[in-house]
This record gives C-alpha cells, sequence and structure tokens, in this order.
C-alpha cells in the first residue's frame, strides 16, 4: 500500500490503473445520497465485499477529529468522495456560505484523513458548475479557472474547485494516484425532490406529477425555459465512477456526461408526458435563468473506453416510477 511518508515532495506518480481488489475495504462517504447510493450498488453488482459506508448521524464528515478516528479505525485501501451539501439554484443563491464552508470542511477532512491513513485510490466529485459561465461550449476540462463562474452557484463552485485543487496538490506532493470526476447534471433514485432544496428534473417530476394528480389546468416553470442542459442518470454516473478508478489516472479532472443536451422546455416535455399530465405549461421570467448553455466535452472520458447507456426519456420514465414508488418516504 502506499504510504506518503515515503514519498518525497515533487515525485511524479506512477500508476499504471489496473482492475481492483474486490476483497479490498472500500469507502464511499455520501453513501446515503444520490450518487453515494448510485455508487454502493455499482460496487456491489461488480463483486466488492467489503463496502464501508456512514450515515451523517453515523459520522458528522465536518467533524475533522471524528473523521481522523475513523480512518484510524476503518484503514480503507479505497475512497470516493461524494458526500457533499448539494442544492439547486435557489438553495444555492439564498445560502452560499452554507455550501461554501459545509463542503470545503467535508472535503479537506476526509481528504486530509485519506492522505494521513495511507488511501492508495481515491475518486473525487465534483460538479460541471466548476465552469466559467461563459465558457465555450461543449465544456472542456482546460476551462476550468479561465473566467467567471455563474454567480447563482459561485460558491459552492469555489468548493469543489477547491477540492479538485487538493487533490492535484496531493498528486504532485505526494505522488498518489488520486484523481477527480465531473459529472453534469445528475437524476435517478434516491434524488432530493423537495421543492425548496431540489436540482431542475427532479423539481419538475414532482411538480408535474402532483399537477397530474390533481387535475390542474397549468403548470408554471421558473424561467424562460430556453437554457440548455445536459442531463446523466445517476447509475451511469456510479458506472463512470468505477470505470475511471480502473482504467484512468491523471491530474486533470474528467468530465463525465452524455455529450448531449436539451433546452428545459424540451425536458419539461418530457416530463410531463411521463407523468401523464395533459395541461398547459407557462414561465415565470422573473426568474433566473442560470447559465444559458452548460453541456460538457466528454471526449476524455469516451476515449478511456466509456460512454453513457441510460437514454434520457427513459431514464425519466423510470425516475417517475420510482418517485411514485417512494413519495411516502421523501423529503418534503
Amino acid at each position: 500500500m502506499l504510504n506518503p511518508s515515503e514519498v518525497s515532495a515533487g515525485d511524479n506518480v506512477e500508476f499504471t490503473p489496473h482492475e481492483l481488489d474486490r476483497q479490498a475495504k472500500f469507502y464511499v462517504a455520501g453513501h446515503r445520497g444520490l450518487v453515494g447510493s448510485a455508487i454502493m450498488r455499482r460496487l456491489e453488482s461488480a463483486g466488492f465485499t467489503n463496502l464501508v459506508g456512514r450515515s451523517s448521524s453515523e459520522l458528522d464528515l465536518k467533524d475533522r477529529q471524528a473523521v481522523f478516528a475513523f480512518f484510524e479505525e476503518q484503514q480503507p485501501r479505497y475512497v470516493v468522495l461524494a458526500a457533499a451539501k448539494v442544492g439547486g439554484i435557489l438553495a444555492n443563491n439564498t445560502y452560499p456560505v452554507d455550501f461554501l464552508s459545509d463542503n470545503l470542511q467535508i472535503q479537506v477532512n476526509v481528504l486530509d484523513a485519506a492522505l494521513a491513513h495511507n488511501v492508495e485510490r481515491l475518486l473525487f466529485l465534483g460538479s460541471s458548475c466548476i465552469y466559467p459561465k461563459a465558457a465555450e461550449q461543449p465544456i472542456r476540462e482546460s476551462s476550468l479557472l479561465t473566467g467567471h463562474l455563474e454567480p447563482t452557484n459561485d460558491a459552492y463552485a469555489i468548493a469543489k474547485i477547491a477540492g479538485i485543487t487538493q487533490v492535484q496538490a496531493i498528486r504532485r506532493q505526494y505522488g498518489l494516484p488520486w484523481i477527480s470526476a465531473m459529472p453534469t447534471n445528475l437524476y435517478g433514485p434516491g434524488d432530493n425532490f423537495s421543492p425548496e432544496g431540489s436540482h431542475v428534473l427532479p423539481a419538475m417530476i414532482r411538480r408535474y406529477d402532483e399537477a397530474a394528480a390533481a387535475g390542474a389546468p397549468e403548470v408554471t416553470n421558473w424561467g424562460t425555459g430556453a437554457p440548455r442542459r445536459e442531463f446523466l442518470h445517476v447509475d451511469d454516473m456510479a458506472d463512470a465512477c468505477l470505470h475511471l478508478l480502473e482504467n484512468y489516472d491523471g491530474p486533470d479532472q474528467v468530465n463525465v456526461g452524455t455529450g448531449t443536451d436539451v433546452s428545459i422546455r424540451e425536458l419539461a416535455e418530457m416530463v410531463a408526458g411521463a407523468v401523464g399530465y395533459n395541461g398547459d405549461m407557462s414561465w415565470d421570467t422573473s426568474k433566473p435563468d442560470g447559465t444559458p448553455q452548460k453541456l460538457l466535452d466528454v471526449s476524455k472520458l469516451t476515449a478511456s473506453g466509456w460512454t453513457a447507456s441510460i437514454a434520457l426519456e427513459k431514464g425519466i420514465a423510470e425516475t417517475v416510477d420510482w418517485f411514485r414508488n417512494n413519495a411516502h418516504v421523501l423529503r418534503s
């Protein structure tokens, strides 16, 4: 197992990606969240037998002493850092301090503890919001730090950029083969469907499903409907994570997405069809649109041998079914 204390500053990473040991201890931070739970499912299906997860009530990742004690006790060989405070435009714009402070604390504590306890392979998960608002489309990994961020979620983006930088710094200083991945907009089973904290797709699913059930004549959506967004099913994201851990090594973050996008208006039409809503839709243009377009260049990921497999319409239909089957236990 790699030992940071035996690596001098400035050494290059010497590592050839390979199949991970299915019996090794594997910690997924944030294992009950949208991404973390999907990663746990994927690892289980791939034959990993020593998976570790802790809920926020069992381990507060903002508590540095508790995080170090956990790593001391468990000594995981592999780590995926999927834990984060997340939310949509409204939540990010309303509580920027929380999104900055909480995520910085989580990241620094987990990454420092992983370094101190000799974690061999680590994947840090960020977000496509790290890229400049006016970045050339599709967005390449090299666009990072080349322009101003989208103001409605800049605090969250800064925290994620800090995480990428810390991973890169650990590679440079300690020679450890840690990597970062930047997913596009994710959706699927386990998502947050709450009206105040959800992202655009789960928010739409809830809004249109409730409208269909109530026979509402009209549904009002935020913004103009013109912005274009890329959506990736969380099960595809989980599959990409395992693929990257076993097939990629490098200092640059890797974009994870489908390489295609739709307008928010088109998305609303898909959701309406999936839930069986036949009423009218309107657009509240007083609400922010956010970035006009956010489509990732996924050529690096594609070159490594991975592409998404779940079509958006199929994924939305499956997510609607999951939402309806679990509505009684979802966050309100």
